[in-house]
């Protein structure tokens, strides 16, 4: 078969159902062989950005991988902030680019980026796991199954560079599927574990059992699809639990044992149970523990015993001198529900302190400023949009959060109730991000409703897209927050005189007429007393919809506790 056929071929083995793409010059011969697997179907992108951006989308609603080609050079380059947000919030993206033949390569041929000039393969290497060229038809094989092997490892993207002749040439390999037992071995390091259990059970304390428990899930729970396991094992001993702002929905927020998110845009709850007065015991998940899902570090601070599960020994090396347990945290989960007969008999004895405890921290509120749900302020407040929309949005629809002020009051305000349904770039943030990621979700979860909560900014940035959305009649409700600025940005240069707050500022722009002249029917929503029909009717279309919702730019966002720590101390001090 050819090289373009043998990839299309691969993907499908793979059970990819979308393939994203930008058409050009240097990827012609994919655009026939597409035509031969009609199984796979190709979504046109408005920009290189945008389809990797709607793969990572795709990825990380499906639990698969994403799959975009486009061209090398100019496409190639344009797929650069997507890819690097792939990579810092661990989302499989395979990106395939065309490349000038092999025998052209440093000839002066339009467009070439190949290693003899700007050097494709070079430029994506810090953003992937794995980035090579396949320069010989017979290396096509065994380079995509490595690269394929490389992504499923670590859950980060990879790219292939592939030359036109490589793409036209007959290939003899074919492709079998990735044993998932490979891709995803579970591994667990047994003895490490067994330590942290003499933790829990009070043997490494003379006997006496922890009596505050706390676990924080990070995206490694939602990685190694482990969130039934987590609400076991939860529910089994009576442990609450907080998710870093990554991993929301993993847990159910409406759960007597939640305590919402910790870190940036937290609970009150979170913040109490995990660093008001530390826990005996603080079981850690998945997460890497960055500034913002540590709340600026101030789990460094609290004085409890960190057991922390993850795959990566370098990441529980940096950050707790405790017990590590080096392994995948569904095996981990497994493995202690698997171990009930030890653990049972000591946390049952501290149960009751330990369920007098959680309800004295849930008896105090939950959010920041709760009276902003209900604002009836105009220009609207973004707490009443995010509140209104979740109040008539089906419990297991599909939210995607970009960067920006509305980040922190859609991670504040809504509550998620499924795993890879709160859908968000919190490490990088790129602008923009969420509005295509959305196609990819959408064709991902075909079933499911998906919204996006975006800002003015962001639709400046990659707000063409909508098109794309409404060429495939994608239901997706695209609500813009729309206070014509740079939100987070405008809320501190406002306070540095006019020209700073001039900077961040935007002009008003009529967003429901530019879905319209898109193919997007929209609204403009200026009264929170209309936002609730607003929805509803959006809810209710087969295709796309922009809701233009005018808020107040001056609102403050709800981060008081995450503020509060960063002005208590310095990482750097």
């Amino acid at each position: 078969m050819l090289g373009t056929d043998y990839l299309l071929d691969a993907f499908s083995t793979e059970e990819i159902s979308h393939l994203f793409l930008v058409p050009g010059g240097l990827v012609d011969p994919f655009l026939p062989a597409l035509a031969r697997f009609p199984a796979i179907q190709p979504v046109v992108a408005a920009h290189e950005g945008g389809a990797a951006y709607m793969a990572d989308g795709y990825a990380r609603a499906s639990g698969n991988f994403g799959a975009i080609l486009c061209i090398g050079g100019p496409g190639l380059g344009n797929t650069v902030t997507p890819m690097a947000a792939a990579c810092t919030d661990g989302s499989p993206v395979f990106l395939i680019s065309g490349e000038v033949a092999t025998a052209a390569e440093g000839l002066g041929l339009f467009q070439d980026a190949s290693s003899q000039t700007l050097d494709d393969v070079e430029v994506l290497k810090p953003l992937t796991c794995y980035s090579s060229s396949v320069d010989n038809p017979r290396n096509l094989g065994h380079l995509f199954r490595r690269a394929l092997l490389e992504m499923r490892r670590s859950s980060r993207p990879v790219h292939l560079s592939l030359p036109t002749d490589v793409q036209r040439a007959e290939v003899s390999a074919r492709h079998t599927r990735i044993d998932p037992s490979i891709a995803h071995p579970s591994l667990l390091s047994v003895p490490a574990a067994e330590n942290s259990l003499r933790l829990l059970t009070g043997e490494a304390n003379a006997g006496t059992a922890p009596v505050r428990i706390v676990i924080l899930a990070g995206a490694g729970v939602e990685h190694a699809n482990a969130a039934d396991l987590l609400r076991t094992v939860a529910e089994t001993w009576h442990l609450p639990v907080a998710t870093t702002l990554r991993a929301k929905g993993v847990f159910p927020e409406d759960h007597p044992l939640s305590l919402g998110v910790f870190g940036y845009a937290g609970t009150h709850h979170a913040r109490m149970a995990l660093t008001d007065t530390p826990p005996d015991i603080l079981l850690v998940l998945g997460s890497g523990l960055n500034e913002r899902d540590t709340m600026h570090w101030s789990l460094k601070l609290a004085p409890a015993q960190t057991i922390m599960v993850n795959v990566s020994p370098v990441v529980i090396g940096q950050n707790t001198a405790g017990p590590g347990v080096v392994g995948d945290c569904a095996a981990y989960l497994q493995w202690l529900l698997d171990q009930k007969s030890r653990v049972t008999p000591a946390l049952a004895a501290t149960l009751e302190p330990r369920a007098r405890w959680l309800a004295g921290i849930l008896a105090t509120p939950r959010r920041q400023d709760p009276e902003n749900a209900a604002s009836d302020a105009v220009p609207l407040h973004p707490a009443r949009v995010i509140t209104e929309l979740r109040s008539v949005f089906p419990r297991d629809g599909i939210l995607l959060v970009d960067s920006g002020a509305h980040r922190a009051f859609a991670g504040h305000y809504w509550d998620a109730y499924q795993p890879r349904t709160y859908i968000s770039a919190t490490n990088l943030g790129p602008m923009g991000w969420a509005i295509p990621a959305a196609v990819g979700v959408q064709f991902a979860s075909p079933g499911q409703k998906v919204a996006v909560i975006t800002g003015d900014g962001c639709m400046h940035m990659h707000g063409l897209e909508v098109a794309t959305a409404a060429r495939y009649g994608l239901p997706i409700i695209f609500v813009v927050i729309n206070n014509a600025a740079l939100g987070n940005v405008w809320l501190r240069a406002s306070t540095e005189g006019p020209v700073p707050d001039a900077l961040a500022s935007l002009p008003d722009l009529d967003w429901a007429a530019f879905g319209l002249s898109l193919g997007c029917p929209g609204e403009t929503v200026r009264d929170p007393a209309d936002l609730a029909g607003a929805f509803t009717r959006a809810l209710a279309r087969s295709g796309p919809t922009i809701l233009d919702i005018k808020a107040d730019k001056h609102c403050r966002t709800p981060v008081a506790d995450f503020s509060a720590a960063c002005a208590a101390w310095s990482y750097h001090e």
